[in-house]
């Protein structure tokens, strides 16, 4: 029996994203330091904690939430949620991430306030960052966290008078300005996850067929950072730019 090569080369477990965060120390217009609050629409995220101290604020149908998060503590976020990043001191966080290379490639639409995310330019425009990591593209990055926030801000506090309204709004916002690319994501999908999950039945066939040959071709594999520094979503972002498994984000 063969055993089908996966359609990406060397996946890490499960086809995650992986990348390393130390949450922004900017103060946003609440007097609040953190990152830029954002929802994926198909991929769940989670948050390792590895060092210092801080929270993670969300926004889903069972309210506002704030979750503390110090070393050794995991969070994690299912698509829908709005979730924004707290600085407490120090905060380094491993992220792991559902569907790699689908949140690179759109799956991730920040709270900026309706207007701009129903102008598809204009959201593009507002969520773009300059090249690099200069002094440039950091307030670049600071007006993009900025304004989603003020988008957020009205979010969460329709949340807690009781009114869903508005964030309902926003899922189905970030829905319509993402819907032209799902045909794209579909094939990442289908070359990651899907193909890596496929590759396990198949070696189980094998197991169970006697006829274990992808044993043969055990391996090892390493990698290191290939960027460091780069204005994240959250905050500075270290990333492992592995062929198919984790790419930059576009624009960053």
């Amino acid at each position: 029996m063969s055993d089908p090569k996966p359609a990406l080369p060397h996946p890490l477990p499960g086809a995650v994203g992986l990348s390393h965060l130390s949450a922004y120390d900017w103060e946003a217009a609440d007097g609040v330091c953190g990152g830029s609050p954002h929802l994926h629409l198909v991929c769940t995220e989670a948050y390792v904690v590895t060092g210092g101290r801080g929270a993670v604020q969300t926004l889903s149908p069972d309210g506002y939430r704030n979750i503390p998060l110090a070393a050794g503590s995991i969070a994690w976020f299912t698509p829908g949620t709005v979730h924004r990043m707290v600085q407490g001191g120090d905060l380094r966080i491993t992220v792991l991430m559902q569907n790699s290379g689908l949140p690179e490639a759109g799956d991730a639409v920040f709270t900026f306030p309706p207007e701009v995310l129903a102008d598809p330019e204009e959201y593009a425009a507002a969520a773009k960052l300059p090249p690099g990591t200069g002094p440039e593209t950091a307030a670049a990055a600071r007006r993009r966290r900025d304004l989603a926030v003020e988008g957020y801000l009205v979010l969460r506090e329709a949340l807690e008078a009781g009114d869903n309204g508005p964030y309902l709004e926003f899922q189905r916002a970030a829905a319509r300005l993402v819907r032209d690319k799902v045909p794209i994501w579909r094939e990442l999908w289908r070359a990651g996850a899907l193909a890596t999950a496929e590759r396990t039945g198949a070696q189980l066939d094998a197991l169970e067929a006697g006829e274990p040959v992808h044993l043969g071709e055990a391996t090892a594999h390493e990698a290191a950072p290939t960027r460091l520094g780069g204005f994240g979503m959250c905050g500075r972002r270290d990333e492992y730019n592995l062929p198919g498994t984790t790419l930059p984000y576009q624009g960053e």
